[in-house]
Protein backbone atom coordinates (compact mmCIF):
# COMPACT_ATOMS: atom_id res chain seq x y z
CA UNK A 1 0.00 0.00 0.00
CA UNK A 2 1.24 3.38 -1.14
CA UNK A 3 1.99 5.99 1.52
CA UNK A 4 0.64 9.52 0.09
CA UNK A 5 -1.06 12.57 1.01
CA UNK A 6 -4.68 11.62 1.85
CA UNK A 7 -7.41 13.74 -0.28
CA UNK A 8 -10.48 13.95 1.85
CA UNK A 9 -13.57 15.16 -0.02
CA UNK A 10 -15.75 17.63 1.58
CA UNK A 11 -19.67 18.19 0.74
CA UNK A 12 -19.43 22.19 -0.41
CA UNK A 13 -22.10 22.09 2.34
CA UNK A 14 -20.20 20.38 5.87
CA UNK A 15 -17.04 21.83 7.12
CA UNK A 16 -16.76 17.98 9.42
CA UNK A 17 -16.71 14.80 7.83
CA UNK A 18 -17.53 11.56 9.84
CA UNK A 19 -15.80 8.09 9.19
CA UNK A 20 -17.89 5.29 11.63
CA UNK A 21 -15.82 2.35 11.54
CA UNK A 22 -13.00 2.68 8.71
CA UNK A 23 -11.52 -0.68 8.89
CA UNK A 24 -7.89 -0.73 7.93
CA UNK A 25 -6.54 -3.07 10.74
CA UNK A 26 -4.59 -5.44 7.81
CA UNK A 27 -3.32 -1.96 6.21
CA UNK A 28 -0.04 0.19 7.55
CA UNK A 29 -1.61 3.60 6.60
CA UNK A 30 1.38 6.28 7.00
CA UNK A 31 -0.35 9.47 6.23
CA UNK A 32 -1.48 12.96 6.46
CA UNK A 33 -3.32 15.49 5.16
CA UNK A 34 -4.63 19.47 5.76
CA UNK A 35 -7.73 18.09 7.79
CA UNK A 36 -7.34 18.27 11.44
CA UNK A 37 -8.44 14.68 12.85
CA UNK A 38 -9.93 13.80 16.06
CA UNK A 39 -9.91 9.59 16.74
CA UNK A 40 -11.74 7.84 19.15
CA UNK A 41 -11.04 4.12 19.52
CA UNK A 42 -12.33 1.85 21.58
CA UNK A 43 -11.71 -1.96 22.35
CA UNK A 44 -8.29 -2.47 20.98
CA UNK A 45 -5.23 -2.27 22.35
CA UNK A 46 -2.84 -0.51 19.52
CA UNK A 47 -0.07 1.88 18.74
CA UNK A 48 0.00 5.59 18.66
CA UNK A 49 2.04 6.79 16.35
CA UNK A 50 1.73 10.55 15.25
CA UNK A 51 4.81 12.46 13.98
CA UNK A 52 7.90 11.29 16.11
CA UNK A 53 5.41 10.38 18.98
CA UNK A 54 5.35 6.40 19.21
CA UNK A 55 3.38 4.96 22.56
CA UNK A 56 0.97 2.02 23.01
CA UNK A 57 -2.63 2.20 24.05
CA UNK A 58 -4.91 -0.11 26.06
CA UNK A 59 -8.74 -0.26 26.02
CA UNK A 60 -9.44 2.75 24.03
CA UNK A 61 -7.94 6.17 22.65
CA UNK A 62 -8.66 9.69 21.81
CA UNK A 63 -6.28 11.89 19.55
CA UNK A 64 -6.34 15.19 18.53
CA UNK A 65 -4.16 15.34 15.27
CA UNK A 66 -2.96 18.49 13.29
CA UNK A 67 -2.95 19.49 10.10
CA UNK A 68 -0.28 17.57 7.72
CA UNK A 69 1.22 15.76 10.62
CA UNK A 70 2.20 12.17 9.69
CA UNK A 71 0.54 9.51 11.16
CA UNK A 72 -0.64 5.70 11.43
CA UNK A 73 -4.16 4.28 11.68
CA UNK A 74 -5.02 3.53 15.10
CA UNK A 75 -6.12 0.00 14.24
CA UNK A 76 -3.02 -1.01 12.74
CA UNK A 77 -2.85 -4.63 13.54
CA UNK A 78 -5.38 -5.04 16.03
CA UNK A 79 -7.34 -7.90 15.58
CA UNK A 80 -10.31 -8.16 17.80
CA UNK A 81 -13.44 -6.23 17.46
CA UNK A 82 -13.56 -2.63 18.10
CA UNK A 83 -15.44 0.62 17.72
CA UNK A 84 -13.69 3.64 15.62
CA UNK A 85 -14.84 6.97 14.93
CA UNK A 86 -12.36 9.50 13.05
CA UNK A 87 -13.92 13.26 12.59
CA UNK A 88 -12.08 15.32 10.06
CA UNK A 89 -12.40 18.84 10.41
CA UNK A 90 -11.33 21.40 7.45
CA UNK A 91 -8.04 23.08 7.61
CA UNK A 92 -10.10 26.34 7.52
CA UNK A 93 -12.49 25.26 10.43
CA UNK A 94 -13.33 28.37 12.68
CA UNK A 95 -10.73 30.40 10.62
CA UNK A 96 -13.07 33.28 9.65
CA UNK A 97 -14.86 33.72 13.28
CA UNK A 98 -12.10 36.10 14.30
CA UNK A 99 -12.10 38.52 17.00
CA UNK A 100 -16.37 38.37 16.52
CA UNK A 101 -16.82 35.55 18.10
CA UNK A 102 -14.68 35.16 21.62
CA UNK A 103 -17.04 32.27 22.71
CA UNK A 104 -14.95 30.07 20.49
CA UNK A 105 -11.48 31.22 21.57
CA UNK A 106 -11.05 28.03 23.42
CA UNK A 107 -11.74 26.11 20.26
CA UNK A 108 -9.25 27.86 18.16
CA UNK A 109 -7.18 27.80 20.99
CA UNK A 110 -7.15 23.73 21.27
CA UNK A 111 -6.99 23.60 17.48
CA UNK A 112 -3.49 25.92 17.68
CA UNK A 113 -2.45 22.76 20.11
CA UNK A 114 -3.38 20.23 18.03
CA UNK A 115 -0.20 21.27 16.67
CA UNK A 116 1.42 19.38 18.56
CA UNK A 117 -0.37 16.08 18.59
CA UNK A 118 -2.73 15.35 21.57
CA UNK A 119 -4.11 12.69 23.62
CA UNK A 120 -6.77 12.29 26.30
CA UNK A 121 -6.49 9.89 29.40
CA UNK A 122 -9.08 7.91 31.03
CA UNK A 123 -11.40 10.62 32.63
CA UNK A 124 -12.10 12.63 28.95
CA UNK A 125 -11.82 9.19 27.29
CA UNK A 126 -14.74 7.79 29.42
CA UNK A 127 -16.91 11.48 29.62
CA UNK A 128 -16.47 12.48 25.62
CA UNK A 129 -15.74 9.14 23.98
CA UNK A 130 -19.75 8.02 23.76
CA UNK A 131 -20.49 11.52 22.78
CA UNK A 132 -18.16 11.41 19.71
CA UNK A 133 -19.56 8.10 18.85
CA UNK A 134 -23.15 9.07 18.56
CA UNK A 135 -22.14 12.21 16.43
CA UNK A 136 -23.38 10.26 13.37
CA UNK A 137 -26.94 10.21 14.37
CA UNK A 138 -27.44 13.74 14.65
CA UNK A 139 -28.65 16.02 12.04
CA UNK A 140 -26.01 18.22 10.73
CA UNK A 141 -26.65 21.52 12.23
CA UNK A 142 -26.92 19.71 15.85
CA UNK A 143 -23.64 17.32 15.25
CA UNK A 144 -22.17 20.89 14.33
CA UNK A 145 -23.48 22.33 17.59
CA UNK A 146 -21.84 18.87 19.78
CA UNK A 147 -18.73 18.82 17.80
CA UNK A 148 -18.54 22.64 19.54
CA UNK A 149 -19.32 21.30 22.83
CA UNK A 150 -16.78 18.00 22.53
CA UNK A 151 -13.80 20.38 21.06
CA UNK A 152 -14.50 22.99 24.37
CA UNK A 153 -14.56 19.58 26.87
CA UNK A 154 -10.85 18.93 25.23
CA UNK A 155 -9.41 22.63 25.63
CA UNK A 156 -11.02 21.93 29.56
CA UNK A 157 -9.41 18.52 30.03
CA UNK A 158 -7.29 17.90 32.37
CA UNK A 159 -5.78 14.87 31.28
CA UNK A 160 -4.38 16.48 27.86
CA UNK A 161 -1.45 15.30 27.25
CA UNK A 162 1.35 16.85 24.54
CA UNK A 163 2.92 14.31 22.45
CA UNK A 164 5.70 16.46 21.27
CA UNK A 165 7.11 19.91 22.83
CA UNK A 166 6.72 21.37 19.83
CA UNK A 167 4.71 22.01 16.96
CA UNK A 168 5.26 19.18 14.36
CA UNK A 169 6.82 20.50 10.90
CA UNK A 170 6.20 17.36 8.27
CA UNK A 171 9.94 16.89 7.69
CA UNK A 172 9.37 13.26 6.18
CA UNK A 173 9.86 13.28 2.48
CA UNK A 174 7.93 10.72 0.80
CA UNK A 175 10.97 8.28 0.44
CA UNK A 176 11.48 8.25 4.18
CA UNK A 177 7.82 7.10 5.01
CA UNK A 178 8.13 4.70 1.82
CA UNK A 179 10.69 3.33 3.41
CA UNK A 180 9.21 3.35 6.47
CA UNK A 181 6.54 1.51 5.02
CA UNK A 182 8.08 -1.02 4.25
CA UNK A 183 10.52 -1.58 7.25
CA UNK A 184 6.80 -1.66 9.44
CA UNK A 185 5.96 -4.40 6.71
CA UNK A 186 8.72 -6.61 7.01
CA UNK A 187 8.74 -6.52 10.55
CA UNK A 188 5.23 -7.58 10.63
CA UNK A 189 5.80 -10.82 8.39
CA UNK A 190 9.61 -11.80 9.84
CA UNK A 191 9.10 -10.95 13.82
CA UNK A 192 8.94 -14.67 14.99
CA UNK A 193 12.85 -14.59 13.80
CA UNK A 194 15.86 -13.36 14.01
CA UNK A 195 16.23 -10.26 11.87
CA UNK A 196 19.65 -9.29 10.54
CA UNK A 197 20.69 -5.27 10.19
CA UNK A 198 21.57 -6.31 7.03
CA UNK A 199 18.33 -7.57 5.38
CA UNK A 200 17.23 -3.76 6.88
CA UNK A 201 20.04 -2.09 5.16
CA UNK A 202 18.98 -3.93 1.62
CA UNK A 203 15.49 -3.12 1.97
CA UNK A 204 15.96 0.32 2.19
CA UNK A 205 18.87 0.54 0.00
CA UNK A 206 21.36 1.92 3.18
CA UNK A 207 24.06 0.61 4.15
CA UNK A 208 23.76 -0.60 8.46
CA UNK A 209 25.18 2.67 9.76
CA UNK A 210 23.15 4.70 7.61
CA UNK A 211 19.88 2.41 8.11
CA UNK A 212 20.30 2.80 12.11
CA UNK A 213 20.10 6.35 11.88
CA UNK A 214 17.34 6.97 9.70
CA UNK A 215 15.25 4.53 11.80
CA UNK A 216 16.18 6.16 15.26
CA UNK A 217 15.57 9.56 13.00
CA UNK A 218 11.55 8.52 12.55
CA UNK A 219 10.82 6.92 15.22
CA UNK A 220 13.13 7.77 18.09
CA UNK A 221 13.69 3.96 19.05
CA UNK A 222 17.15 1.87 17.42
CA UNK A 223 15.51 -1.10 15.88
CA UNK A 224 16.28 -3.43 18.46
CA UNK A 225 13.84 -1.06 21.04
CA UNK A 226 11.09 -1.10 18.20
CA UNK A 227 11.22 -4.83 17.40
CA UNK A 228 11.32 -5.77 21.41
CA UNK A 229 8.12 -3.49 21.65
CA UNK A 230 6.76 -5.08 18.72
CA UNK A 231 7.88 -8.65 20.23
CA UNK A 232 6.50 -7.93 23.56
CA UNK A 233 2.92 -6.56 22.69
CA UNK A 234 2.54 -9.77 20.01
CA UNK A 235 3.48 -11.93 23.44
CA UNK A 236 0.94 -10.02 25.35
CA UNK A 237 -1.74 -11.30 23.42
CA UNK A 238 -0.47 -15.08 23.19
CA UNK A 239 -0.22 -14.38 27.25
CA UNK A 240 -4.19 -13.62 27.68
CA UNK A 241 -5.35 -16.43 25.04
CA UNK A 242 -4.00 -18.58 27.31
CA UNK A 243 -0.18 -19.77 26.32
CA UNK A 244 2.43 -19.48 29.08
CA UNK A 245 5.50 -17.26 29.26
CA UNK A 246 8.09 -20.10 27.59
CA UNK A 247 5.74 -20.74 24.27
CA UNK A 248 4.81 -16.75 23.96
CA UNK A 249 8.00 -16.03 24.21
CA UNK A 250 9.17 -18.25 21.93
CA UNK A 251 6.79 -17.62 19.28
CA UNK A 252 7.67 -14.12 19.32
CA UNK A 253 10.53 -14.20 18.00
CA UNK A 254 12.52 -14.21 21.77
CA UNK A 255 15.78 -16.69 21.59
CA UNK A 256 15.81 -16.52 25.31
CA UNK A 257 13.39 -16.65 27.93
CA UNK A 258 16.12 -14.77 30.76
CA UNK A 259 16.02 -11.51 27.86
CA UNK A 260 12.20 -12.55 27.30
CA UNK A 261 11.82 -11.45 31.45
CA UNK A 262 14.21 -8.72 31.27
CA UNK A 263 12.63 -7.24 27.99
CA UNK A 264 9.03 -7.63 29.63
CA UNK A 265 9.30 -5.76 32.95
Amino acid sequence: MKTELEEITHPSHRSIQLMVNPNLSDFFFWHFHPEYELVYIEGADGTRHVGRHISRFAGSDLVLIGSYIPHLNFDYGVKTAYQKMVVHLRPDFLRDTGSGTPELAPVRALLDLAAHGLAFGPETRAALGPRIQQLHTLPAFEQFLELLHILKALMDSPDKILLHPEPVKNAFTQKDQDRLRRVYAFIDTHYQRRMELRELAALTHLSEAAFCRYFKRMTRLTFTEFVNHYRIDKAKKLLLRGQNVTEASFACGFESLSYFSRTFK
